[in-house]
């Protein structure tokens, strides 16, 4: 009888213990596994646009697998030795497009795009707008001058809506948005404007204008002469012209002479004169 009971136990515990098994590994497959992720050389510095990239500013991040990144790298070696073109956070994938090509020259150069140059022109801070320029902004180049046809002074705007590449030494634009206070601007010309540059930059003094982005239609100006400082202008849009006032001058009183002989009274009358 014992024996009888002993074995029914055992078949017991056998067919429970294996309906537990079967039932987890049933359930561990059902059960959500972790989000595939994919591993990427990312930053390990926060990184300023001109630093070259070397293995201790670089680390391995994740990142969720079903978002795949273009232009990622999954090798330190492929990243070191590139230049930063745009600012990089802690832990952010470093993409091909962030970073200058390989070989390139490094600093500024590395953000000239082809065919266009970098051409650094100062100005006085007083009359230009150095102090108010940031990166990114568009200008345009004026220069005041004398030619020897001419004596007096001349204004004239040689380059229209050009793009301001850096302010001094500073290639990305203030995070609080205040404007670098130097007088040396580096703007992004063609060629042929580069060439403009240069030479009003030797006859004279050079002034900047700032433009709104979106305006970028060009204006057919001529040169400014001392002559013209008094001409009247066209009315400026937005602005209401105002009527011109001439005021007369009343006319003088005359002058009244009176002269007296013994008892005699005789007055005279001259016009002309001044009223004070």
């Amino acid at each position: 009888m014992a024996r009888r009971f002993m074995t029914a136990l055992l078949v017991a515990l056998v067919i429970s213990g294996s309906a537990v098994y079967f039932l987890s590994r049933k359930m561990n497959r059902k059960r959500p596994q972790g989000t595939p992720v994919a591993h990427y050389v990312g930053a390990a510095r926060v990184m300023n646009p001109g630093t070259v990239l070397n293995s201790k500013d670089l680390t391995i991040v994740t990142w969720p697998a079903d978002h795949p990144l273009s232009g990622s790298f999954a090798k330190v070696d492929d990243v070191v030795g590139r230049t930063v073109l745009y600012p990089l956070a802690v832990g952010e994938p470093v993409l091909d497009h962030e970073l200058a090509p390989k070989g390139s020259a490094l600093g500024i150069t590395a953000r000239i795009p082809e065919g266009m140059r970098a051409v650094a022109l100062q100005s006085n801070e007083v009359v230009g707008v150095a102090g108010f320029m940031m990166p990114g902004t568009h200008v345009d180049v004026l220069v005041t001058y004398r030619s020897a046809a001419q004596a007096e002074a001349v204004t004239a705007t040689v380059i229209q809506d050009v793009e301001v590449l850096a302010v001094g030494h500073q290639l990305e634009p203030s995070p609080s948005g205040k404007p670098a206070n130097v007088s040396v601007v580096t703007l992004l010309l063609t060629p042929a404007e580069a060439q403009k540059a240069v030479l009003a930059a030797a006859q004279g003094s050079i002034h900047f204008e700032l433009r709104n982005g979106r305006d970028t239609a060009p204006d057919n100006l001529l040169p400014v002469g001392l002559n013209q400082l008094t001409a009247p202008t066209s009315s400026r849009p937005g602005l209401i012209a105002h009527e011109r006032r001439i005021y007369a001058h009343p006319a003088p009183k005359p002058w009244v002479v009176e002269t007296l002989l013994g008892s005699k009274r005789t007055d005279a009358s001259f016009s002309g004169g001044s009223n004070d």
